[in-house]
């Protein structure tokens, strides 16, 4: 298996992915209500369309929340598979502040070895492989040479040489725990701040350098998290399970990840 191959597809199929959300982002679209509630546009299905067709070719079966659900006796053979949320972030789209993502991880035996964050937006992708390390660099086009890109990219954590503590959350949607963390760090470092940002940006921020912690003690799906898992541990970070030592883990019978911690 060629990793470093399955690596640029996915980047590839993220990119191509992030313009067929711009494409609808730019129009008056509709947004439908799907049965948890949560919204679903077409920006999700058409970004879901593109990266399956670009993923197909891989012969590595895909899970992604958009596409059809696909029973635990069949995913628990797996070796290998592609966990995809096409659009993470879609209450950002919605509300057009631009912080939405396209995620697409490569799972082995349930951990993400290979992970891709787009942001279409703003352009920037954030990449990360087992063996390789997590990078970050600004891209609109289809790439031809990973070690072209890889020259072109920054390496993370990136160090922003800074004095303060930084938490990723929302001081408004805190539970008792996130909050309990919260105390204890206050108590620990004397300049605390709070970074509010949506989707998986919130793992990249971690990674990159510009944060260092992310409680999350509330409920997210496994193609929520797995592109930024990859890219967190990858950079030296480490994403663990609520009051344990445990990795967060994946294709597991029930898509809903525990609480987890990413520092």
């Amino acid at each position: 298996m060629n990793f470093k191959e399955l690596l640029k597809t996915a980047i590839n199929a993220s990119i191509k992915g992030g313009a067929a959300i711009l494409d609808v982002y730019s129009s008056n679209f509709e947004v439908i209500q799907k049965e948890d509630d949560s919204p679903l546009t077409l920006a999700d299905q058409n970004c879901n369309a593109v990266i399956e067709e670009k993923l197909l070719h891989t012969n590595i079966p895909i899970l992604s929340e958009e596409g059809s659900k696909i029973p635990f006796s069949t995913r628990s053979n797996w070796e290998y598979f592609w966990l995809v949320d096409p659009l993470d972030g879609t209450k950002e789209f919605v509300k057009r502040n631009g912080e939405f993502t396209v995620n697409i991880a490569l799972i082995h035996n349930q951990k993400p070895i290979m992970g891709v964050i787009y942001v279409p937006v703003k352009e920037e992708l954030y990449f990360a492989m087992d063996g390789l390390g997590s990078f970050k660099v600004s891209k609109n086009s289809i790439v031809d040479c990973l070690d072209s890109l890889l020259l072109e990219s920054q390496k993370l954590p990136i160090n922003y040489e800074r004095d303060n503590y930084v938490i990723v959350g929302s001081r408004s949607h805190m539970s008792i725990e996130t909050e309990q963390f919260f105390k204890e760090k206050e108590k620990e470092n004397q300049n605390i701040e709070i970074m509010a940002i949506g989707s998986s940006l919130k793992l990249c921020m971690v990674a990159e350098g510009k944060a260092d912690a992310y409680p999350r003690y509330a409920p997210t799906m496994e193609w929520d998290t797995a592109a930024g898992h990859a890219i967190a541990i990858f950079a030296g970070f480490s994403v663990k399970q609520y009051n344990s030592s445990e990795d967060l883990v994946y294709n597991k019978k029930n898509l809903l990840n525990p609480w987890f911690l990413v520092s």
